[in-house]
């Protein structure tokens, strides 16, 4: 029983571990996902990379009305040169390319490398002809 309360309380003072600070950018922007700009938003699936953020933005199109834009710095190591975030040849995930952290882009969740935190993700909202894209 004393083993037992034992292994609780230990379990229960165990601090989370919080994702490495991505430096702000103000990001407030407005696009057009079914013009010819953003071809590749046109689809169910599609996903672009556009400027801004800290380092690029990923957008995907989840559905017909609904979008995810994440910011393209790894939360793994947001600092570190190189670490963009990059979608794989499925077009559905991506992954870092430098310490190897893989996430689903309908979520931003890890599923695969070192990294067990999220995307950052960005406020999106889309009245069915203009995508804002805001933090």
């Amino acid at each position: 029983m004393v083993a037992a309360v034992v292994l609780m309380v230990a379990f229960a003072c165990k601090k989370e571990e919080q994702a490495p600070q991505i430096p702000y950018v103000y990001v407030n922007f407005v696009l057009n996902p079914n013009g010819t700009q953003y071809i590749n938003l046109n689809s169910v699936n599609g996903w672009e990379t556009v400027v801004g953020g800290y380092n690029g933005i990923l957008i995907f199109r989840k559905s017909v009305n609904e979008f995810a834009a994440y910011e393209r710095a790894c939360p793994y190591d947001p600092t570190k040169t190189g670490a963009q975030i990059r979608v794989d040849k499925s077009g559905i995930t991506c992954y870092c390319p430098v310490c190897g952290s893989k996430y689903i882009m309908a979520d931003g969740t890890p599923y695969a490398g070192p990294s067990h935190f999220s995307l950052k993700q960005y406020t999106t909202l889309y009245d069915g002809a203009m995508l804002y894209i805001s933090n």
